[in-house]
């Protein structure tokens, strides 16, 4: 039935789309022609970087103009009222970019201040070099009308080219608005941007622009989205003579103080206690490509909070990583999805252990839940050979917790993180067609008893001469030394492969992925579990050129079928579970987006669930189903709105809803307002509640989740704003009966147990930041943070109640201030010349 429906869909959207076709004639879409080619020019004229082109140096820069369009008509030339005029030359110090991006009126012109690596609803030009020519890695710098910038490293994944944009580099800018449209001059400085030595260099490179308002995007050298990769679609900057890299040592210093106000403590008094601290970023440039980044005596205490969860399932929760050190430039280390960088200062692997030390008459006083990075560096870079390397280390000094004897009031340490060495290299060759070759290995090493881990994985993702058809996979070998009880070392093994057509309207992928019972990388990449061989493929195909109704529409269906690679010990069943999905998306003329979702999840046994090994849960099939829409964001008030249901059949009536709803209003370029309320009610939901004695517990339950986020931002200029964060989370699990999980499965009715597992669960948070840029690369934060957690046994269905009691709960405040000051050793050298 659920094939008929999804077929009959399927034709339904296709008789639809050739309908419109049929009415109205497309587009013409430019031939695959040669790249454009640019003749690089050096400039032998000062040049004052304020936003207005008028100094007699630009007269002889290469010149970029008639741009193509590629979003939403592609192929597309530029109205002459709007149309693209750009200049590029270059100096013996950097990079000049400048030119003109004409309008109709001022008020055409889409502009909001946003902060740094901050899209808003903003117009933009931006420039993509690929220094090594190899169509897969690539340096973009933008500038937006109100002279925000943005920059991002280019690097493949799965998917394509995706864009780091914690990757920072200091260059400088200016814009200069006009009634008939807006002017800007960028320079880069060599330290800014990582290439070759060659003499004589030929770069790869692209000028994109972006008219929000009217959902434009165009190009210098034209792109087809049905071609896989921006980058392979690139022009050229041909002549670059005698280039050099200056020296790259740059220092940036930080200084900060903390106040922080704690919830009672066991004597029953507040906490009130202060921090100051020092500490020193490097960056030094080994060569021409290579890069050490090192971070010593650390603070990343004015990071994000962040979104704690009420953990219902047999998984720890994923975070978000929000520390600059492991979010700036490591793409090279993202590869293979080994690495999880939370993994560095995380929770101690001892963490739940210290409360089993207890003897008579001890409690627990302290047990902290980070352990503390003592300091951590990373190389990284790019040969002219295409040859990539990335290596990480970082060292967490030992964590204790803290025994108190009650009555002698003596205290003992107990071990809950040795001291940790954390490694990751990466060796990435780029080849012919968008090819690429990986090897990585990342290494634990903690002192005394502990264990040590080792994963060393291959990877490949190789692509036909008209990028067209693609074949890749990874292989891996984990190793745990001294895991087992017995002191044995413990090896496992893991694989990847898939095969797909990734240009084009149509597309296609199918892979397989493989883990015996002993591969793990959890302990520096998030692991969930392994002993899995699992099958998939996903279909898909897109219309992108504009009819009368909508500019693009996307549609997949996708399936993936999993059963257990080794049975486990006593248990004949290996089938684990099996869906299909189908997604469509639809932009439309006025640039709203809605979609919708169907699927289907076959009869599932779920090996984890139970928490006992030995053991497996059972779940009926289900029927899922949902749909969603986002207005058009350029407008000054937006909207998004997201549904979702899943009922399963004949299983204890349980049925689920995802319901979101987020809103955002921009009064000017300055100030906006946004607001996110999800709620996610869960009916009869059935799950592991606990394990009394030998019986693992089971029960119907309500769950009900609620997040409440609310963001106010107002920025004063374009290097100073602030920002205010707050969230609010509330879970609340209301047993209603209890089951004995049997052998087959299946769940047995258990009147006896008597125990309160009900769970109230609350988190706020704030976050508000004020942040000023006060010199390039040189920052003054000034964050307030407040935190609130509360748990109980009693449910309080109310929520504005549970919100109340919340702000009537213990607080932890936390207010800083911490300035970052950036030195670069070549401003250093001038000034020692100049005094």
């Amino acid at each position: 039935m659920l094939k008929l429906t999804i077929s009959s869909l399927c034709l339904f959207v296709c008789i639809s789309v050739s309908a419109q076709t049929s009415k109205a004639t497309p587009p013409k879409i430019t031939e695959k022609a040669a790249p454009r080619i640019l003749q690089a020019k050096r400039a032998t004229k000062p040049v004052k970087i304020d936003g207005i082109i008028d100094e007699d140096a630009w007269k002889d820069a290469s010149l970029a103009t008639d741009f193509i369009e590629f979003r939403p008509v592609v192929g597309a030339k530029e109205a002459e009222e709007s149309k693209t005029v750009s200049y590029l030359m270059y100096t013996d110090e950097g990079i000049y970019f400048g030119g003109f991006c004409y309008e109709r009126t001022r008020d055409s012109i889409a502009r909001e201040l946003k902060g740094r690596d901050g899209f808003g609803m903003n117009d933009y030009i931006g420039i993509i070099f690929d220094t090594y020519k190899d169509n897969l890695n690539g340096f973009e710098y933008f500038v937006t009308p109100l002279n925000e910038q943005w920059d991002a490293k280019m690097a493949p994944n799965n998917d394509g080219n995706s864009e780091d944009f914690s990757w920072n580099a200091v260059w400088k800018s200016a814009v200069v608005m006009h009634d008939n449209g807006w002017s800007f001059e960028i320079f880069i400085p060599y330290g800014a941007i990582r290439f070759g030595k060659k003499e004589v260099q030929e770069w790869g490179v692209n000028i994109t622009r972006r008219r929000q308002k009217t959902g434009q995007q165009f190009t210098w050298n034209p792109i087809d989205p049905n071609v896989n990769g921006f980058l392979t679609q690139e022009g050229y900057w041909t002549g670059i003579t005698n280039i050099k890299p200056p020296v790259r040592l740059q220092f940036s210093p930080y200084f900060s103080v903390y106040g922080n106000h704690f919830p009672v403590n066991q004597s029953g008094t507040k906490n009130l206690t202060g921090q100051v601290n020092g500490g020193l970023d490097v960056k030094y440039g080994l060569n021409q490509a290579f890069t050490l980044d090192a971070t010593l005596i650390p603070d990343f205490g004015q990071v994000q909070s962040d979104n704690q969860v009420l953990n219902l399932s047999p998984f720890e929760v994923q975070f978000n990583e929000y520390r600059n050190f492991f979010t700036e430039g490591t793409e090279l280390f993202s590869k293979g999805g080994l690495f999880y960088s939370r993994r560095i200062g995380g929770t101690p692997i001892h963490y739940g252990k210290a409360g089993n030390q207890l003897t008579a008459n001890e409690k627990l006083l302290k047990n902290p839940a980070e352990s503390k990075l003592i300091n951590a560096s990373k190389i990284s870079g790019r040969t002219q050979s295409g040859l990539g390397i990335g290596i990480l280390n970082a060292i967490t000094k030992t964590q204790y917790a803290t025994i108190e004897d009650v009555n002698t009031k003596d205290q003992r340490k107990f071990v809950t993180d040795p001291l940790t060495n954390y490694n990751i290299i990466v060796l990435n060759q780029s080849m012919k067609n968008n090819s690429s070759v990986s090897l990585i290995n990342t290494n634990v090493t903690r002192s005394g008893a502990d264990y040590d881990a080792n994963v060393t994985a291959g990877l490949f993702d190789l692509n036909d001469k008209k990028n067209t058809w693609n074949l890749g996979g990874k292989v891996a070998v984990s190793q745990l030394f001294g895991y087992l009880p017995d002191g044995k070392n413990q090896t496992g093994y893991s694989h990847q492969v898939y095969f797909g057509k990734t240009s084009g309207r149509f597309n296609f992928n199918v892979w397989q992925e493989l883990t015996d019972t002993k591969y793990t990388h959890r302990d520096m990449g998030y692991f969930t579990n392994n002993n899995f061989l699992d099958h998939g493929t996903w279909i898909g195909y897109k219309w992108i050129e504009p009819k009368s109704w909508y500019n693009r529409i996307f549609m997949n269906l996708n399936g993936r079928v999993s059963k257990l690679y080794t049975p486990f010990a006593g248990i004949k069943e290996t089938y684990q579970t099996g869906n299909i999905n189908y997604n469509l998306e639809v932009q439309t003329k006025k640039l709203w987006w809605v979609g919708t979702f169907l699927g289907y999840t076959t009869k599932q046994n779920d090996f984890y669930e139970p928490r006992k090994a030995g053991l497996f849960f059972t779940r009926n099939q289900s029927f899922a189903m949902g749909g969603w829409v986002n207005s058009n964001e350029a407008k000054k008030y937006s909207f998004f709105s997201e549904i979702f249901a899943r009922r399963h059949v004949n299983f204890y009536n349980q049925f689920g809803v995802d319901a979101t709803v987020g809103q955002t209003f921009r009064f000017n370029s300055k100030f906006s307002v946004s607001h996110r309320l999800a709620y996610f009610p869960r009916f009869n939901n059935i799950g592991f509640t606990t394990i009394a004695g030998d019986d693992v517990i089971f029960a119907k339950r309500k769950v009900n989740t609620v997040e409440n986020v609310l963001n106010v931002k107002y920025s004063f200029t374009n290097m100073m704003w602030i920002t205010y964060r707050m969230r609010h989370y509330v879970s609340t699990v209301d047993n209603r009966e209890y089951f004995t999980l049997q052998q087959n499965g299946k769940l047995l009715p258990n009147a006896t147990f008597a125990g309160n597992v009900n769970q109230n669960a609350n988190f706020f948070n704030i976050d508000m930041v004020y942040t000023w840029q006060f010199a390039p690369g040189s920052f003054l934060n000034v964050v307030w943070k407040n935190s609130i957690y509360t748990f109980n046994r009693v449910i309080e269905r109310d929520y504005f109640k549970n919100f109340g009691n919340t702000l009537d709960a213990d607080q932890n405040n936390n207010l800083s201030l911490k300035v970052i000051y950036f030195l670069d050793y070549l401003d250093m050298k001038k000034w020692g010349k100049k005094k």
